[in-house]
């Protein structure tokens, strides 16, 4: 995260300088701007229920009023927040202040679906995003959420590798092989626009 001296192209670049300053009215936009974005990735992460996540990103919000001062401006705000909200819920689940899991250690079946089963899955969808949305379902839990980064809330892979707490090479490869994997099950035009993220 870079200090002032970048010039804040961004709109939401000119929200943080303002919340910084102690402008309420920044400070909410900023929230209602990343409220559904952190929402959508922090239930990715967790098995648990709405409120907690909500709690989560609260939590976030309050500590960046009550440190405002000592805050700089981030080069991507979206990637800020996704980041510190993904510590805070790790943090909590390490403190074991609450009885829920991530996603990578719940217990799943460890046998893949075979072709016949995600055909099956896929007949009964009604619409080529349901049918991408059955797919990236069998993934693994990294590979999906490097994809959700990536492609829902468009970080960079350097951004995907300090959030996966990975190099950036190793953020490249678990998309490549998420990809490569959906390819493998079932070759569809519908996900070929991946590729068109990967140069």
């Amino acid at each position: 995260m870079k200090g002032v001296e970048n010039s804040y192209p961004k709109e939401d670049q000119k929200l943080w300088l303002a919340f910084l300053s102690g402008d309420e009215e920044s400070y909410t936009q900023l929230y209602k701007l990343y409220i559904r974005h952190m929402y959508r990735y922090g239930t990715s992460l967790v098995t648990t229920s709405d409120a907690f996540v909500l709690d989560c990103i609260h939590d976030v919000f309050t500590e960046l009023w009550a440190k405002r001062s000592r805050l700089s401006v981030p080069d991507n705000v979206k990637y800020y927040l996704l980041k510190a909200l993904k510590t805070r819920i790790m943090h909590l689940l390490e403190r074991k202040e609450r009885s829920f899991k991530p996603l990578s250690d719940v217990d799943f079946e460890i046998f893949e679906p075979n072709d016949l089963e995600i055909l099956e899955e896929l007949d009964s969808a009604n619409s080529r995003q349901e049918r991408l949305k059955i797919l990236i379902a069998q993934l693994p839990n990294r590979q999906q959420e490097a994809l959700k980064l990536r492609f829902i809330e468009n970080l960079n892979y350097t951004e995907i590798g300090n959030v996966l707490e990975v190099n950036t090479q190793s953020a490249k490869n678990l998309v490549f092989r998420a990809i490569e994997k959906l390819r493998g099950w079932i070759v569809l035009p519908f996900i070929n626009f991946f590729y068109i993220f990967l140069a």
